[in-house]
């Protein structure tokens, strides 16, 4: 299989996401330009990435912008095939206003960007990227100014319900509590899926935990999971 990893105007992760997927985990990762509109080349078992930053300068709103890319129109049919998708902050940001995942992320409480190293746990669930950390606690950087995760009550029963919650802030021993979560988020979500389970998005970045350099290697679990 192969990662396409999508580059906006303001992109700053796409180098890190590449570094990660190609040096550290040994994938093919080909770079895709906003503007393009084809990926022929890339089958359902393959995976695209909506990499963080700032795309279109975060103007509007976080992603608003960029949904509206010749990219994402065909990164939402791919994710209709059943192709998997996954987006990291800014990227996540994308998936919610593009409607591939439920909610929106929101101005952190505390009205401060955000810029550490936090811990995250998955509760259990039947979706590729929970079966394969299972209920290990992660440590992963964050970096968002929106990263605060909100929903109506009716969409986070659902998410509770279908077990669509793949990742919560906790502390370095697995408790979730309001002094673990760097931003606000309802129910503490760090990250999500859809109903399908093929399209994720997290706030923390993975691919900045894949080194041995960096001495934290947690977030190879996470893009391990979407090559399988």
């Amino acid at each position: 299989m192969k990662f396409g990893v999508i580059v906006f105007p303001g992109s700053n992760c796409d180098r890190d996401m590449l570094h990660a997927l190609n040096d550290d985990l040994q994938q093919e990762v080909v770079m895709l330009w906003h503007k393009d509109s084809d990926l022929s080349m890339f089958t359902t078992d393959d995976c695209i990435i909506l990499p963080g930053g700032f795309s279109y300068g975060d103007y509007l709103r976080c992603g608003a912008l960029a949904r509206f890319s010749p990219m994402m129109e065909q990164v939402i049919a791919f994710a209709n095939r059943g192709g998997k998708v996954f987006g990291v902050c800014n990227g996540f940001q994308i998936l919610c206003e593009s409607g591939l995942l439920p909610g929106v992320l929101l101005q952190n409480d505390h009205q401060k960007f955000v810029c550490k190293n936090v811990y995250i746990k998955n509760e259990g669930g039947d979706n590729r990227i929970a079966q394969q950390v299972a209920q290990k606690t992660l440590k992963i950087p964050v970096a968002h100014g929106e990263g605060r995760y909100f929903a109506d009550e009716a969409t986070i029963a659902s998410l509770e319900a279908n077990k669509q919650v793949i990742f919560r802030y906790c502390d370095e021993h697995g408790a979730v509590t309001s002094e673990s979560n760097p931003n606000g988020a309802i129910n503490n979500i760090a990250g999500i899926c859809n109903a399908t389970k093929n399209v994720f998005g997290m706030m923390p970045h993975p691919e900045r935990a894949c080194s041995d350099a960096l001495h934290n290697i947690d977030g190879r679990a996470i893009l391990q999971a979407l090559s399988n």
